[in-house]
């Protein structure tokens, strides 16, 4: 049993099968030899007596980095061309960020930076490449992967400076010159690399336009873009070589072509050393973008000059420094005794302004004393006017009142009393109208008793009246 764990691939070699073509050493299923496909993480029953397995390594390649393939199989392809299928060379497409199982005898994978990557040529310690940091996930076992791939790159990278000439390191060492001394500077240990740096031996020094020889330090910002590095690394290698074979002698040739134009005082003065600056980062954008490499920033950030050329230069500097400081001096008094004028006449100001505030908040009272008041008076003519409309409508209320209960009375009267001459008129007589009246207003409760008297008095008659006792007596007494 073949146990694949995760991150791992299998490659297997068959003992058995057809035999492969001559010059062919990938083989398909069936064929003897080392099978194309590999065998990703998992359990697999094979025959040790009929094959071979070799566990390696998956290709992680981290964030910020591309995979360039090379086919290390197949026919050649044509000089200065791209691989196709079935092809031996750099192939076109590259590997973007991500875990691949891949044949490690098929492909080679090479894994290199892209984005902005800076060189830097010291005057003293030769050149320096640094690439972009590697950029940790949360997956253990994959930034594991990445840094044995980094790893295996990083041991290619010093085969190469390993495989670099000796003589040529001591001969590009050997143009330091220490200005002072008029003697080769010493050579420096190295400073200790972190990740993504690599040295290289190079520097930048170049006699100026009037026979001073100049040495500075430089940083060139530049990029290699996914799409281009492909082409890149087919023609020129890994991104050491690109530097070392590309970047470098463009940078120096470039920057010794143009540095021999301006004077010595102009790398001195700042105006000159950006003008310098500019034209040198121009040229390389135009030099190095016709080659795939795409140029941000070329900046000067140290010059050596001789010291019979500075120190004249650096004292004339000073001595304008100084008299510029000078007539500074004298503008900042001057301006201070401005300044003093003017917080005095700030001071002033501010008196005669809370002066006027008062003024016219007194006047504001006043105005507001003489609104108030007259709106005081208006209000009470207002008032009386009002009072005075009151008691016109009242007395014309009580004056239409009286009319209108006189004419009231007046009609009802009058037709009561029309009434009352309607009613004589249809009796034609006004005591037989009163007689009536009479009889018409009569209780119609009252009874008549007819008392017709017989033998005896009144008195003895009383009884058949119905009014008995005293009350009726006195009645009758009233009566008489």
């Amino acid at each position: 049993m073949v146990m694949v764990r995760p991150g791992k691939v299998a490659v297997v070699t068959s003992k058995v099968g057809k035999t492969l073509p001559e010059g062919e050493f990938i083989a398909e299923r069936g064929q003897k030899g080392i099978w194309r496909s590999v065998l990703g993480p998992g359990k697999y029953r094979l025959n040790p007596y009929g094959y071979t397995v070799k566990i390696v390594d998956a290709i992680s390649i981290p964030i910020g980095y591309v995979g360039v393939i090379t086919s290390l199989s197949g026919t050649q392809a044509e000089n200065g061309q791209f691989a196709n299928k079935k092809q031996k060379g750099v192939r076109k497409d590259v590997l973007q960020p991500g875990l691949y199982y891949i044949n490690p005898k098929e492909y080679k994978v090479d894994v290199l930076e892209v984005g902005i990557n800076q060189v830097s040529l010291l005057g003293q310690s030769g050149s320096k490449v640094v690439t972009k940091a590697r950029q940790l996930g949360q997956n253990e076992a994959l930034n594991t992967l990445q840094s044995a791939v980094l790893q295996k790159q990083e041991a290619k990278r010093k085969d190469y400076f390993s495989r670099k000439s000796s003589s040529l390191m001591k001969y590009k060492r050997g143009k330091q010159v220490d200005f002072k001394a008029g003697r080769p500077l010493a050579k420096r240990a190295p400073a200790p690399l972190k990740e993504g740096e690599m040295n290289l031996s190079e520097l930048v020094s170049f006699p100026s336009r009037d026979g001073f020889l100049i040495s500075l330090d430089m940083t060139v910002e530049f990029e290699l873009s996914p799409g281009s590095i492909a082409s890149i690394f087919r023609r020129y290698g890994d991104l050491p070589a690109v530097v070392d074979k590309i970047i470098l002698p463009q940078i120096t040739s470039i920057s010794r072509n143009k540095g021999s134009e301006y004077r010595a005082k102009d790398f001195i003065v700042g105006e000159g050393r950006e003008k310098f600056q500019d034209d040198l980062t121009s040229a390389l954008e135009e030099v190095l973008g016709a080659k795939g490499i795409k140029v941000y920033n070329a900046l000067i950030r140290h010059v050596e000059v001789p010291d019979q050329i500075r120190q004249p230069i650096q004292q004339a500097s000073i001595a304008v420094e100084q008299d510029l400081t000078n007539k500074e001096r004298q503008n900042t008094a001057r301006k201070l005794a401005e300044l003093n004028t003017e917080l005095s006449l700030i001071k002033q100001r501010g008196e005669q302004v809370l002066q006027e505030t008062e003024k016219i908040k007194a006047e504001i009272n006043a105005d507001l004393g003489r609104q108030v008041a007259r709106i005081q008076a208006q209000t009470l003519k207002k008032t009386a006017e009002i009072k005075k409309e009151t008691a016109a409508i009242q007395a014309n209320r009580v004056r239409v009142l009286g009319v209108a209960r006189a004419t009231a009375l007046q009609k009802v009267d009058g037709e009561r009393a029309n009434g009352l001459a309607l009613k004589t008129a249809v009796f034609n007589d006004s005591r037989a109208y009163t007689m009536w009246r009479f009889a018409d207003s009569l209780n119609p409760d009252l009874k008549l008793n007819i008392i017709h008297a017989g033998e005896g008095t009144l008195w003895t008659d009383l009884k058949n009246t119905g009014f008995a006792g005293l009350g009726g007596a006195k009645l009758l007494q009233k009566q008489q």
